[in-house]
């Protein structure tokens, strides 16, 4: 056989040869989690082939949590090239994992959001099996999203499974339907809140800096207090949030912390900024590179808090499982052991390390362009949303709130191109009639304007206006000229509907595989 051919079918196998070496990395750490727990005794003396099982599949969750769910951390990031995906894969697994072992928690509540009446589920048996079923249909749909290239709410997807196998071991009653509603609300709140303060933030920069004259002028100035903001948020946001293991404050304590902790930063980076800004150009990509630092910083703080909070959506259900085959009875919360955090911990960084780039490249650069103002906008909004739904008792997803920040930022971007299309339009339709290249020169002028300028001289066209024929038909093909669409319809569309239907999804597979477990394992 000759040599090109043999480079041809080395090309054409080299996906399949990637592919089977991610799932086998994948198979190997679920066989040590067997490997480990067949060898765990618990307080009966004897292995439990249920607790092996679980600790199977909260494996395969932790999977599947840091395959899906961290892109939203650090795929804004990336899509703005301030970071590549390697190091952002690599600042993510360091920063998860110190997230889930250091501030992750020590008990956990075995009824996650208090979906469900433990009471009325008839015994420990019931309940084990329960939450495996509930732990294999989260795991499963966040699988079946991941490959479909839809980031969705782990915490959903784990809500949905134990509703699901609730109501199939104990009947509709079992269910606080209260909690679900508010659940289902926040699919809206989520997404809704986070694309407006993301878009409130970029069109605050857009305002201070880059449609002023001297950009980098006034980059030096606005960029430290913004700095300022996101240090207020973040230490607020992990005070209360990652850090709550280690230091539980109320509120007021953790912003007054996190003011004094801002105030430090404003004063440490403004020379910093100023000396990073000397010898810039004045242009909207040279002042674009003072914000990279930023945004690593918040990617990275983004990880620790996520994996300090969402871990438990791994290990949760494992650490009940493990508590009720221990105790012999069902607790409202669990301890969560060393082992149960590790394989949590590690699963979700092995997960993103395998499997996170399809999902990191589908909210960096698949929904619409980011540069690096625009994915600072968009963290700021993922810590602020956070630190203000909690404090109103609203339920948010941060996967809602980070990918709903995206669509904000596209959204806003189609707003303000379609507006000043318009604007031009309307400038064109004033000069009717004028020399053509008049036209032109005072479109050129208008272009090159500061913004108070071109308030000014709309204003002046206000106020000579000529009635200008067009018919509505014209204006009506004309609007759709200005219809630029800088968000793609099509990764939209899928994602919210994979939001919709997370918790239904999830929920009927939890009641299916419950059935079956029933069907074979129970009485």
């Amino acid at each position: 056989m000759e040599f090109r051919n043999l480079n041809d079918i080395e090309n054409a196998t080299s996906k399949g040869r990637k592919e089977m070496f991610r799932f086998g990395t994948a198979l190997l750490f679920i066989i040590m989690i067997i490997l480990f727990t067949s060898n765990l005794q618990t307080g009966t003396g004897v292995v439990s082939i249920e607790l092996v099982v679980a600790a199977m599949i909260g494996g395969y969750m932790a999977l599947n949590i840091g395959a899906n769910d961290v892109a939203n951390n650090v795929g804004p990031a990336v899509g703005s090239k301030a970071l590549t995906l390697t190091g952002a894969i690599i600042i993510a697994a360091i920063f998860e994992t110190s997230g889930a072992l250091i501030a992750g928690g020590d008990v956990v509540n075995t009824i996650k959001k208090g979906i469900i009446d433990p009471a009325l589920i008839g015994d420990t048996d019931t309940f084990i099996w329960l939450m495996i079923a509930a732990l294999l249909a989260g795991a499963l749909w966040l699988n079946l999203a991941t490959a479909m290239g839809a980031p969705v709410s782990t915490t959903h997807s784990i809500v949905g499974g134990v509703l699901g196998a609730g109501i199939a071991a104990a009947g509709w009653s079992i269910a606080n339907w209260d909690k679900m509603g508010a659940i289902a609300a926040s699919w809206v709140i989520s997404p809704v809140i986070g694309g407006l303060i993301a878009a409130g933030f970029l069109y605050w920069i857009k305002r201070s800096i880059t449609y002023k004259d001297d950009m980098v002028a006034s980059a030096k100035k606005m960029l430290p207090i913004l700095i300022a903001i996101m240090v207020f948020a973040f230490s607020t946001y992990l005070i209360l949030k990652g850090l709550k293991k280690v230091w539980k404050v109320d509120f007021f304590t953790a912003a007054s912390v996190g003011l004094v902790i801002a105030t430090i930063a404003f004063l440490a980076v403004k020379p910093m900024i100023a000396r990073q800004a000397r010898n810039l150009e004045n242009a909207k990509a040279s002042v674009n590179t003072l914000f990279t630092m930023p945004l690593i910083f918040a990617a990275a703080l983004l990880s620790f808090a996520h994996g300090a909070n969402d871990v438990a959506n791994a290990v949760g259900p494992l650490a009940a499982i493990y508590d009720a085959v221990q105790t012999g009875g069902i607790h409202s919360k669990a301890e969560i052991p060393l082992w149960v955090m590790l394989i949590g911990a590690i699963g979700i960084s092995l997960g993103l390390l395998l499997f996170g780039p399809k999902l990191i490249r589908t909210v960096g650069t698949e929904i619409t362009e980011l540069d690096q103002m625009r994915a600072f906008a968009i963290a700021m909004a993922a810590a602020i949303t956070v630190i203000v739904a909690s404090q109103l008792g609203l339920p948010v997803s941060s996967t809602h709130i980070a990918v709903g920040g995206v669509f904000g930022v596209g959204f806003l971007r189609e707003y303000l191109k379609r507006s000043y299309a318009k604007t031009i339009q309307d400038i064109r339709d004033h000069h009717q009639g004028a020399d053509q290249q008049e036209v032109e020169d005072y479109i050129k002028r208008f272009e090159k304007a500061s913004l108070d300028e071109k308030k000014e001289m709309l204003a002046q066209l206000k106020a000579k206006k000529a009635e200008v024929s067009l018919s509505k038909k014209e204006r009506k093909s004309l609007d759709k000229v200005y219809q630029k669409e800088l968000v793609k319809r099509s990764a939209f569309l899928k994602i919210v509907a994979a939001w919709v239907i997370t918790v239904p999804a999830s929920a009927t597979l939890a009641a299916i595989i419950y059935f079956a477990i029933r069907g074979m394992m129970l009485p």
